[in-house]
C-alpha cells in the first residue's frame, strides 16, 4: 500500500511539475502515467474518465487525480493524488510569480512565456489525434468527421455553448442507441 501511494504522488507531481499550461495540457501526461508507465488504466477506461471529466465543472487534472487515486488507493489514494497535483502549482505560482513579477520587462521572460504556445498546441493536437482515431474505431469515419465538422460549425462558427454542444452529442448518443434497441 505505501509503495502504491509513493507511485501515486510521484505520477501527479510529476503531472503538476510538467502540465504547463493548465489541464489541458496535463492530459497526455496524465494519459502517459496511469495508462502507458503505470498501467492502472486501459486506453478505453482513460477515454470514458476523461469524457467524463470533462463533462463536470471544475478543473480536469485536479478531477482526474482524484478519482484515479481513489481508484488505485482509496480514499487517502484521493487526497494523495489531488494534492501531488497541485502541490508543484501553488510552489511554482509562489516562486515564479514573484520572479516574474521582478522581471517582467526582459525579453528571455517574455520569450519564454512565448515558448511554451506552440508546446501546448502540439500535445492538444496529439490528444484530438487520439480522440479521433477513438471516434473512428466506435463510429466509423463518416460519422466521426461528421460529428467533428458540426462540432466545429456549432461552437465556433455560431458560438454555441460547449456544454449544449454535449447535450446535443449525449442526445444523439441515446437517439441512436434507442433506435437499435427498436430494431
Amino acid at each position: 500500500m505505501k509503495n502504491k501511494q509513493l507511485s501515486l504522488f510521484l505520477a501527479f507531481f510529476r503531472v503538476g511539475i510538467f502540465g504547463y499550461g493548465g489541464g489541458p495540457s496535463s492530459i497526455p501526461l496524465i494519459h502517459k502515467e496511469v495508462v502507458e508507465h503505470y498501467r492502472w488504466f486501459t486506453d478505453e477506461e482513460f477515454g470514458d474518465l476523461l469524457a467524463l471529466g470533462n463533462t463536470l465543472p471544475g478543473p480536469i487534472a485536479t478531477k482526474l487525480a482524484g478519482y484515479i487515486g481513489f481508484r488505485v488507493a482509496g480514499v487517502i489514494g484521493m487526497i494523495n493524488a489531488v494534492m501531488a497535483t497541485i502541490l508543484p502549482s501553488i510552489i511554482a505560482m509562489i516562486v515564479l510569480l514573484t520572479t516574474l513579477t521582478m522581471y517582467k520587462d526582459k525579453p528571455w521572460v517574455q520569450g519564454m512565456t512565448n515558448a511554451v504556445i506552440p508546446v501546448v498546441g502540439f500535445m492538444l493536437a496529439q490528444l484530438t489525434w487520439q480522440f479521433t482515431k477513438k471516434s473512428k474505431a466506435g463510429l466509423g469515419w463518416t460519422q466521426a468527421i461528421v460529428i467533428i465538422v458540426l462540432s466545429v460549425i456549432l461552437m465556433e462558427v455560431l458560438n454555441l455553448h460547449p456544454g449544449i454542444m454535449i447535450g446535443l452529442l449525449l442526445g444523439y448518443a441515446l437517439l441512436g442507441k434507442n433506435r437499435r434497441e427498436v430494431a
